[in-house]
């Protein structure tokens, strides 16, 4: 696979945005997403989708430059509609909407409606975290395809429907849990097609409920548990209600629907309950604690949530990020057709 710096992958990013309508500001936030995502390791979330997005913003779908609208709010709460722009630019307003209530407010809830695919949900949640706040997103796709089979059944209709939490530290790195509720999420699939490979038994199921390690021939996703996926269906479906009820985007399969990815989040100052430096000093202890656990046979040591997403990001900034050939070679397309190729330079 070829490797390549990060900085290049950014330039990459930014130039087929640009080139296809993003205002430049819009272009470099969604390219510090995707390349965030991997450098963290989460390649499935990273400049994989370019390609996909470009195609979004030609049918109409995915719209640069929407106007992003506060369409009803308390001291407390605010309901966004960001009218299918980025989800990443819409998400980081939401953020800050949050920021700003839950300081003056102690908490605040958003929700979020009418967006487009808002990547890492740790992004978000790490930034209320370096707020002082505890920060909780949850995301569902909303009325269109859908992928994970509930548990039990052979059918799919959920969505990967992801979750994380973040919380202040004095770590290094940010201390978060950012999980889909499916055994895996979908972005991966496209990684293991992509490189030619099969997958773990227990992530998929065939059309006759069997289990199947075929990325490219599969009915649906289990949810998070595999075949013992009753607490992971559980979380998925509160999590529908919570992203996609309680938002109003709907819910159910609807395979013409557009990618609508529907949020709640949640910040909660911590100087409302407890100093914030203490609270930290506290996870800062909790984590020693947790790390100081003997590993068991096979591990060289117990990480906090987040740690291995933090290492791994200090180690691709050095050394590169890896890109299969055939997102490559995607990518080399659309640069050529966008007439970007040459203004990007040489990795």
């Amino acid at each position: 696979m070829p490797v390549f710096p990060h900085s290049y992958l950014h330039r990459v990013a930014t130039h087929v945005f640009t080139s296809a309508g993003a205002p430049p500001e819009e272009a470099r936030v969604v390219a510090d997403h995707l390349v965030g995502a991997n450098l963290a390791g989460h390649d499935s979330h990273g400049v994989i989708q370019i390609v996909s997005y470009v195609q979004r913003i030609r049918k109409g779908q995915l719209k640069p430059g929407a106007r992003i609208q506060v369409t009803a709010e308390s001291p407390t709460t605010a309901r966004i509609d960001g009218n299918w722009g980025f989800g990443y630019v819409v998400t980081t307003r939401a953020v800050e909407v949050a920021v700003h209530k839950a300081a003056e407010n102690n908490v605040a809830a958003i929700s979020i409606l009418r967006q487009g695919h808002i990547g890492r949900l740790a992004d978000y949640t790490t930034a209320l975290a370096g707020e002082g706040m505890i920060g909780l997103l949850t995301s569902d796709s909303g009325r269109t395809s859908k992928a994970v089979a509930p548990f039990g059944g052979r059918v799919p209709c959920l969505g990967t429907n992801p979750i994380s939490i973040a919380i202040p530290s004095n770590q290094e790195g940010p201390v978060f849990i950012d999980m889909a509720t499916s055994v895996v999420a979908s972005g991966k699939l496209s990684v293991a097609r992509n490189r030619g490979e099969r997958v773990p038994a227990g992530w998929l199921i065939d059309r006759d409920g069997n289990p199947t390690t075929d990325p490219t021939n599969f009915a649906a996703m289990l949810p998070l548990g595999g075949e013992r996926g009753n607490k992971g269906y559980g979380l998925s479906f509160m999590i529908e209600v919570f992203a996609g009820l309680l938002t109003g985007i709907g819910y159910g399969i609807d395979p013409s629907g557009w990618h609508n990815d529907g949020c709640l989040m949640v910040a909660i100052k911590v100087d409302a309950f407890r100093p914030l430096e203490e609270f930290k000093r506290d996870v800062d202890d909790f984590i020693r604690q947790v790390k100081s656990t003997p590993p068991a046979p096979g591990f060289q040591e117990v990480m906090y949530p987040g740690e291995p997403e933090w290492r791994m990001a200090q180690r691709r900034a050095k050394e590169g990020v890896f890109i299969e050939e055939a997102t490559w070679t995607s990518l080399q397309g659309l640069m050529r057709e966008l007439g970007v190729a040459d203004d990007v330079g040489r990795p």
